[in-house]
């Protein structure tokens, strides 16, 4: 079982084909060497990448170091944020060599960076690791250690590490201080990340206060309607298909407040089998290829149908 899972988490989907930058990722970080170095990697990606936030906060806080470069250079001309154009990794990858034909590399000019999301690096970084034939996965959840009072919704990633027989879970969207952190960004513990499916699983039951937990969309999004997304985001990364937040299935898609009872019980029994994904796996593959419902997703330009029928 454990060898399928590995295989399965080698594929690619529409967002992590490498396409023609295949034989580039393999050689990443290092054009001259193979090395699988994930902190190296993880270091070289955040180096081509600018968050929305930061961009809008300037020089300010976690930047005022300039570590992510000087943000009174960014031209004004350009997207503040740039999620809604470039959401597969051979899409960065190309605007990056468009803005600087030398490719990834440390020394990026802020002006050449591009501006994306957690979702975007995590994506960049899933693709890349499966071009080397290494297991890896994108996961949706919450970042308690990105903010002090709330914990906010974000995407990291997971690699199959063979010598110790184990996932690693990672984020590479950052350059985070691990003495602040506690733990390394490129290790995290299991307990400091909120994972969708126990985060939801513990607000359904009252083990949590869901105001604690925020979706990021200037909007004040929280609690389970915050987390339902986060659920699918993850559920669909799990099977190598991982949907941009403007996606949502279609029967859920700005319709949190018409869901009835039963379809939260049955959002039940998908986060508990994604409580231990690997254990799970087979129920989860096969709910991926029958439940219709959980991959029709809405579309902002095409009318899916209606959803009742689904």
């Amino acid at each position: 079982m454990l060898e399928e899972i590995l295989e399965h988490y080698k594929q690619v989907g529409p967002y992590s084909y490498a396409g023609p930058y295949q034989k580039y990722y393999e050689y990443l970080p290092s054009a001259s060497s193979l090395t699988d170095d994930i902190s190296e990697l993880g270091k070289l990606i955040c180096s081509q990448v600018i968050h929305r936030v930061t961009l809008k906060e300037g020089n300010t806080g976690a930047n005022t170091n300039l570590i992510y470069g000087d943000m009174t250079k960014f031209p004004w001309y350009r997207l503040r944020c740039e999620d809604d154009v470039l959401l597969t990794a051979v899409a960065m990858t190309a605007e990056l060599f468009r803005l600087d034909e030398r490719g990834f590399f440390k020394e990026r000019a802020t002006e050449h960076k591009i501006v994306v999301t957690c979702r975007y690096v995590s994506v960049l970084m899933s693709a890349i690791l499966k071009a080397k034939g290494i297991p890896c996965r994108s996961r949706s959840g919450f970042a308690p250690y990105l903010n002090n009072t709330k914990s906010m919704d974000h995407w990291i990633n997971q690699y199959w590490n063979e010598s110790e027989n184990r996932w690693i879970t990672f984020d590479a969207d950052g350059f985070f201080d691990d003495k602040v952190l506690g733990f390394s960004q490129y290790d995290i513990p299991s307990e400091k990340y909120d994972w969708a499916a126990n985060t939801w699983l513990d607000i359904r039951s009252g083990n949590v206060d869901g105001k604690h937990y925020v979706y990021a969309d200037s909007q004040g999004t929280q609690g389970l309607k915050a987390v339902i997304r986060a659920v699918f985001y993850d559920f669909h990364a799990l099977m190598n298909h991982e949907i941009s937040y403007n996606f949502q299935p279609s029967y859920i898609a700005d319709k949190f407040e018409s869901l009835s009872e039963a379809d939260l019980s049955e959002i039940d029994q998908l986060a508990k089998w994604m409580l231990e994904p690997d254990q799970n796996f087979y129920e989860l593959r096969n709910l991926w290829y029958t439940k219709q419902k959980y991959r029709i997703l809405n579309s902002p330009l095409v009318d899916c149908g209606k959803e009742e029928t689904l």
